[in-house]
């Protein structure tokens, strides 16, 4: 049996796991993909204190061996059900089934991609779906912006900070030609519906919990982008991620 059982692998899984394995924990990561999440597909991650200009992959390559190193286990396998009998949590997996004394819920949210007709619009221009993260690599220059929610008018906000220009689109509107780039914020999307019996989420998917990161069930902590919160950023992944172990931790005791 495993102290804790962490599901997903992304920055905010991973940090968990440090925590945990520091702390002498027995701890296994499961991971439906690959290490990461949505960071490896970034080249330069600009917002990572200590770090300036480190690629998504080397920064999640680095985080991943620093888990392994300190004992954590990871493997590759697609979470299709968690339940609780007694003091005891049964992970089922597509391959197995594992126990756990706790769980930590990481499992991040995809972002909404852009229609067939969109992307057709943005030719060659490069896509980004996150502003705070990418804005700065077009200082000064044209970009748009394709939505129509809060997440949009923010995105457009900061932008505006930045870049020359910020077009403002919607839906299967066509992008200028003068935009160097296209900022998507059509909303996103949490990987929780193998949870839904378990614990508690909101209207959207999302995991209910404040910024202890306690769920609605005693035992499963959630961590990272798929938690309800107004900041989803590198950053504050990982600092979930570290408050999930310390209160998984307090949770075993």
């Amino acid at each position: 049996m495993y102290d804790v059982v962490i599901i997903g692998a992304g920055m905010a899984g991973l940090t968990s796991a440090i925590y945990l394995a520091r702390a002498s924990k027995k701890v296994l990561v499961l991971e439906e993909k690959i290490q990461g999440g949505q960071i490896i597909n970034t080249f330069n991650v600009e917002n990572w204190p200590g770090s300036y200009k480190i690629s998504g992959l080397d920064l999640i390559e680095n985080t991943y061996e620093q888990a392994l190193d300190l004992g954590a286990e990871i493997q590759f396998e697609r979470v299709e059900s968690v339940r609780k009998d007694g003091d005891v949590f049964i992970v089922v997996t597509d391959e197995k089934e594992y126990e756990a004394r706790a769980v930590v819920i990481a499992v991040g949210a995809e972002p909404r991609k852009l229609s067939e007709l969109q992307t057709k619009y943005a030719g060659d221009r490069p896509i980004s779906y996150c502003a705070t993260c990418d804005g700065a690599l077009y200082k000064d220059k044209p970009v748009v912006v394709v939505g129509s929610g809060n997440t949009a008018k923010d995105e457009i906000k900061y932008l505006e900070g930045i870049c020359s220009k910020v077009y403002h689109i919607h839906h299967d509107e066509p992008i200028p030609e003068e935009a160097e780039a296209v900022f998507v914020a059509i909303g996103r999307v949490p990987s929780t519906g193998s949870f839904k019996d378990l614990v508690k989420l909101d209207d959207n998917g999302y995991v209910v919990a404040n910024e202890d990161c306690e769920t609605t069930c005693p035992g499963v902590f959630v961590a990272g982008d798929c938690r309800t919160k107004e900041v989803r950023q590198l950053v504050t992944a990982a600092a979930d991620g570290a408050v999930a172990a310390k209160k998984a931790m307090r949770y075993l005791r």
